[in-house]
């Protein structure tokens, strides 16, 4: 039905997965089986990228290494996703989102072998860059596969769920990697995520299909797993909608914060509570899994908030963000103690609440056959001003303020976040009806035959 800025809008009241059911051969099954799959490659994902952090330690004492030199461990894999995110997507929405999901995920599968396999600091940084190139576009292919079969009034809870996969696969990368590296050294942390990420890839190649994704399709208008491109928008439309940019920018202004505390909470407990390899890595992953439970609720909590009113997932990003900055400063600046930890446990909690939000929003103001392409520009952003930047960044402050003194400052990162996406909330309506626009330009195009165009009419 029509909104109020005039953009059609999902019914409420339909069940998901099967929203638009126009005939036979649709499972309401099916689309939360490419949830499971999805969200546990997404688990994936992260798992052979955040294990790294957890032998921190144990590396910066075998190869002499600098808090510089950890960091480009990590950040080298959110840079080459950052650089490579953007033209991935737009090769995925053209060669196909299944096909490209298997090959990514065999890529940084095989990629997490050979960091278990590097003997000096230099051949485990190619290797963590193959890692990235893997995982470039995964993000946002692996959503636009999921949200295609499901309805737009579900995107946040969802987007929350799969980002929040990330969290939960960085608590098991941190806390088995810090346990794995005490017991059985720290190359068998990295194969044992190896073999996690091939066997899930095996099942969803065996499960998920282009025909079987498109007969799923929520918006039966762009199947999901469509490459035509005869519906296609045009990619600059991903640029020139002043909102869109806005949740871009601001979404990744705040992921600074959230890849400072995947990148150095294990080295944090580990220097100022005075905890060996294991127990940092366990201390962490509780904090890590508070990043991934804040994520998923608060997605609930903001398609909750904005199910009448979609532009109330702006104030709830907000909001998040404004409790997260308060809550860490705090934390940071107390002594050791029960107080300090609630503290950062807050901050945890509410600093990658707004992801599910923003990432609704994209939705919303991108056309769907531009959906990954539009996740690549946020994981883009994402990447260069947050998970790329942030680690680095805090590396080359701890070498001079310490570690500590470094992560003082980080908070303040969700301050220009904030000012950002005030500034979207406030262009929302108008980037509504840019999208909306755009989307009868591509109507008509779509409609225009060959035979439309060029045949002479009965009466030439």
């Amino acid at each position: 039905m029509p909104s109020r800025t005039g953009v059609h809008m999902e019914p409420e009241n339909q069940p998901p997965g099967n929203e638009t059911a126009s005939g036979g051969g649709r499972s309401k099954i099916f689309p939360w089986t490419v949830f499971a799959l999805i969200f546990g490659l997404m688990m994936s994902d992260y798992m052979s990228r955040q294990v790294l952090s957890s032998v921190f330690p144990v590396l910066k004492a075998e190869w002499h290494l600098s808090d510089s030199q950890l960091a480009a461990l990590t950040s080298v894999v959110a840079l080459m996703v950052g650089l490579l995110a953007l033209p991935m997507s737009l090769l995925a929405d053209r060669w196909g989102r299944v096909r490209s999901v298997a090959v990514m995920a065999v890529v940084w599968s095989v990629a997490t072998v050979l960091c278990a396999a590097a003997g000096n600091y230099t051949q485990l940084l190619g290797a963590r860059f193959l890692i990235g190139f893997g995982e470039a576009a995964y993000a946002s292919v692996g959503l636009a596969v999921m949200l295609g079969v499901f309805a737009p009034r579900l995107h946040a809870s969802l987007s929350g769920a799969f980002l929040g996969a990330a969290f939960f696969g960085s608590v098991i990368g941190v806390a088995l990697g810090g346990v794995l590296a005490d017991h059985l050294g720290w190359r068998a942390a990295f194969l044992i995520m190896a073999a996690f990420g091939m066997t899930l890839v095996i099942l969803f190649r065996i499960v998920v299909t282009e025909n079987r994704l498109a007969r799923h399709a929520a918006d039966q208008s762009t199947d999901a797993g469509s490459r035509s491109d005869s519906g296609r928008a045009p990619i600059s439309s991903l640029f020139t909608n002043a909102s869109l940019n806005c949740a871009y920018v601001g979404a990744g202004l705040q992921f600074f914060v959230s890849g400072v505390l995947l990148a150095w909470l294990p080295s944090y407990f580990n220097r100022y509570h005075h905890m060996d390899t294991s127990r940092a890595g366990l201390a962490a992953s509780v904090f890590v899994l508070l990043i991934g439970a804040g994520t998923v609720v608060c997605g609930i909590a903001a398609d909750r908030i904005g199910r009448r009113r979609p532009e109330r997932r702006w104030s709830a990003a907000i909001a998040y963000a404004v409790v997260a900055t308060v809550s860490l400063m705090a934390g940071f600046q107390l002594s050791n103690g029960p107080l300090q930890l609630i503290f950062l446990g807050l901050g945890a909690f509410f600093c990658s609440g707004f992801s599910g939000a923003t990432t609704a929003v994209v939705a919303s103001l991108s056309h769907p056959s531009l959906h990954a392409s539009a996740f690549g520009v946020g994981t883009l952003a994402n990447n260069i001003f947050g998970l790329a930047l942030g680690p680095v960044v805090v590396g080359m402050l701890s070498d001079r303020l310490g570690l500590l003194g470094a992560l003082q400052w980080v908070p303040l990162a969700n301050v220009l976040s904030i000012v950002v996406l005030v500034a979207g909330m406030k262009l929302y309506p108008a980037g509504l009806r840019k999208l909306a626009s755009v989307r009868s330009k591509n109507s008509h195009v779509a409609s225009a035959t060959p035979t439309d165009v060029l045949a002479p009419s009965p009466s030439a």
